[in-house]
């Protein structure tokens, strides 16, 4: 089958690897992840307390229910939910820890009527966050068969519509089964933060030497953001005994800021499209978000509307901007460059594991459903975003390299003479109006003419005459290019600009020509080669470049006259 012109075969070995990335990445990872949980079952014993409570909220009583089951309709701050069920009269357990979520909510917890544990009350009454999480409560044998009793002050408007499950796990269990339970968030969690952090480390002094490293550094960064976020929804930065409305504000924190490094990265697609609507609109969309963010994060640090009571605008601006995002994409597809293909497919990857995750969030917020049983995927979309912002970073980087090689080889070759390989007259003149500009104090011009090219052409030919002028500019080059620059005029003629008006750093120089020349004479046999030259030098300050190579100039054919007429 032909592939057509317009699809490179490059291209289509891209899409296979991509395609193939992507399949053996859904195919292997759960088989890996089933090597590592084989033994989950057998290692994992808990005592789940989920049946037979008690449970008021508000006004209305419900009796012997089941957690997994039970839903209730919206709750407000200010709510009380109270929980009460009899304990089991037998663990099982040796040293038992109670696990419990809680989601934002102040916790009292009692046996028998005598409190035992306490969470958040300081705080809410300070108007502050106290965050969601798993809090692992100690307790011991002695409370078997006693009263056990829960209660929740709700802190947020809507917080929750379902309780979690209750266990009791050995202690020695606990956190290494949140870790299980949360694997693959944790695996690229920590993946996307490490990987974040030290190629954030790198560009941020590479961004010191050119600013085309500033996509390179909007990965990075959001990377290491996405990375925590992860990390802090999924509760595994829990094992590092931070505080539980740390680890909730570290949570928004990053999930607010982590689209900025992502606005920043798309200006170079929006500045391509070279359309004024889209510019403003872009524009639009980043004060709007960089805004919302800082008054968002100001009004949590005042204590005056909590993160959590403004995760939903935030949500709505995060999907604003990436369906605009793809929509610059799909616009950029009408270049037809494989790079925003490649771009394109990581938008739409990420939008729907954003997408999972969001719906997943609001069902189990709003609904008290889990309709999606997998963990992660927006950690692992992001993971396959990075890797795609990457290809597409670097395709762009080597894009621009050969873009850059190639105006420097076109750059070269308008300024280089193309036999003799050394600078063109064009060059000369440029070179001389520099100096011009800059008023050189010192410098130097000296004016070559090679002697007998003519005849030299009539009898052996043109071939024999480009040996001579290539011999010509090879002398003049090694005598003079290290002080100054040197140029072909055109045919017969050189020119050398030096750096220096001292007389004898310029009569040493002028004495190693000339034994360049007899050296050149001596290894290429036959050529015979004679150059007159003549030279002047301005260091005062007050001559003219033009009057100076005059007189260079004068002096060459007076030079070249005695040459012909015999003399020196």
């Amino acid at each position: 089958m032909r592939i057509p012109d317009k699809i490179t075969k490059k291209t289509v070995l891209k899409i296979i690897w991509i395609v193939y990335a992507l399949v053996s990445m859904v195919v292997w990872v759960p088989q890996i992840d089933k090597m590592f949980i084989k033994d989950y079952a057998s290692d994992t014993a808990y005592l789940s307390l989920d049946d037979g409570w008690d449970i008021t909220v508000g006004s209305e009583v419900y009796r012997d229910v089941s957690l997994g089951d039970f839903r209730f309709g919206p709750v407000r701050k200010g709510d009380r939910i109270t929980m009460q069920k009899t304990l089991p009269g037998h663990f099982g357990l040796m040293e038992g820890v109670l696990r419990f979520h809680i989601r934002q909510s102040a916790v009292q917890m009692y046996i028998d009527g005598e409190p035992v544990y306490e969470y958040g009350y300081d705080r809410m009454a300070q108007n502050k966050t106290v965050g969601s999480g798993f809090q692992f409560i100690n307790f011991p044998n002695r409370y078997q068969g006693k009263t056990l009793e829960i209660s929740l002050f709700l802190s947020e408007d809507l917080a929750f519509t379902k309780l979690d499950s209750v266990r009791i796990y050995e202690w020695e269990d606990a956190y290494r089964m949140l870790l299980t339970e949360n694997r693959i968030p944790l695996f690229f969690g920590c993946f996307l933060a490490v990987f974040g952090l030290v190629i954030n480390i790198i560009t941020v002094f590479a961004l010191a030497v050119s600013l085309k490293y500033i996509r390179a550094f909007c990965i990075s960064l959001f990377s290491f953001l996405m990375g925590l976020w992860t990390l802090c929804y999924y509760n595994v930065i829990l094992i590092f005994s931070m505080p539980l409305y740390a680890v909730s504000l570290l949570e928004y924190l990053t999930l607010y800021l982590a689209p900025v490094p992502l606005i920043i990265y798309m200006w170079e697609d929006v500045k391509r499209l070279e359309q004024k609507s889209v510019t403003v609109l872009y524009r639009i969309l980043a004060v709007v978000h960089t805004l919302a963010t800082a008054w968002m994060i100001g009004l949590h640090a005042l204590d005056i509307v909590h993160c959590a009571a403004t995760l939903k605008y935030m949500q709505v601006l995060i999907v604003l901007n990436l369906v605009f995002f793809i929509f610059v994409e799909v616009k950029n597809l009408k270049q037809k460059q494989s790079v925003d293909r490649l771009f394109l497919v990581g938008m739409l990857v990420i939008a729907a594991c954003i997408a999972y995750d969001l719906v997943s969030y609001c069902c189990n917020r709003y609904l008290g459903t889990d309709l999606f049983p997998f963990r992660g995927m927006t950690a692992m979309g992001v993971v396959i975003f990075i890797f795609i912002m990457i290809a597409v970073f670097y395709m762009n980087l080597t894009q621009k390299m050969m873009q850059e090689k190639e105006r420097d080889f076109l750059i070269k070759r308008a300024y280089t003479d193309e036999l003799t390989k050394i600078h063109n007259r064009r060059y000369c003149i440029e070179y001389m109006d520099r100096i011009k500009e800059s008023e050189k104090l010192a410098y130097t011009v000296i004016c070559f003419d090679l002697n007998n090219l003519k005849t030299v052409n009539d009898t052996y030919g043109h071939s024999k005459g480009d040996i001579l002028i290539k011999s010509a500019a090879e002398v003049i080059a090694q005598s003079f290019q290290e002080k100054g620059i040197v140029a072909r005029m055109g045919g017969d003629e050189f020119i050398a600009i030096l750096e220096t008006a001292e007389e004898k750093e310029v009569a040493r120089l002028m004495e190693r020509f000339g034994e360049n020349i007899k050296k050149m004479n001596r290894e290429k046999e036959g050529l015979d080669m004679s150059i007159a030259c003549g030279y002047a030098s301005c260091d005062a300050g007050e001559c003219q470049i033009e009057k100076v190579y005059q007189m260079a100039d004068d002096r060459m054919y007076e030079n070249k006259k005695r040459m012909k007429s015999g003399g020196r």
